[in-house]
């Protein structure tokens, strides 16, 4: 059974521009993904309106979040 973070994370979005949920790039983290370039690479990501600021700080904090 999914947790409750997991479920949010199906719901939130974490592209906006693409259309991409939060679910996608955190997948692509736990896969291995280790840089914007190699989660973008994964989920297709970025390239949108906003040229990756909302998903570009998002990837961020999520990576920092897993390496520590």
């Amino acid at each position: 059974m999914a947790t409750e973070e997991e479920i949010l994370a199906r719901l939130k979005p974490g592209c906006i521009c693409k259309g991409i949920k939060l679910y996608k790039i955190q997948l692509a983290i736990d896969n291995g993904a280790t840089s914007y370039e190699e989660v973008a690479k994964a989920t297709g990501i970025g390239g949108g309106s906003c040229k990756s600021r909302r998903c570009g700080e998002k990837v961020a904090a999520l990576l920092r979040a897993r390496n520590h």
